[in-house]
């Protein structure tokens, strides 16, 4: 992603599937920046099929981050985030298909566990990580990004 890319994603974050869940504790869902391309151990993604971007996605160190719920997980651990953007491309399998080309491609990198944490009522998220291979174990209300669902795929 570039900042090229900031005015694509943005309407994406405005659009209704989801802007109801790209949200932080006070239920505001904030557009993305130039400061967020720069932060440290931080990539984004745009993801596209047959040439048309569709999704949007990010990886981290939640090491980075004192006091970061996934915190305790192993170091090395890297925590993802996405949005298919395009609601057309919704409930056809490409989340978890791009989803699960990130975390093999995080795994090929030295990650021994990938995070993330989709809000506890997000269902159409949390089926397509676990169709991607990932597991929920834990339930959190943060104070900066509200409740989230706690899920790992671990290296196997």
């Amino acid at each position: 992603m570039t900042a090229e890319d900031l005015n694509l994603v943005n309407e994406w974050i405005a659009q209704p599937h989801v802007a109801e869940w790209w949200i932080d504790a006070d239920g505001q869902s904030d557009p993305m920046d130039e400061d967020d391309l720069i932060e440290p151990d931080f990539n984004t993604w745009i993801v596209s099929l047959d040439g048309r971007p569709f999704a949007y996605m990010q990886d981290y160190s939640p090491h980075l981050y004192p006091g970061h719920h996934f915190f305790d997980r192993p170091d090395g651990t890297r925590g993802i985030d996405q949005i298919i953007g395009e609601a057309d491309m919704t409930g056809q399998g490409h989340g978890p298909a791009f989803i699960r080309q990130q975390v093999e491609r995080l795994f090929a990198m030295g990650a021994p566990v990938v995070v993330t944490d989709p809000h506890p009522q997000n269902a159409r998220a949390i089926r397509a990580y676990e169709k991607a291979g990932f597991v929920a174990y834990g339930e959190i209300i943060s104070p900066e990004w509200g409740p989230s669902l706690l899920m790992q795929c671990l290296k196997s």
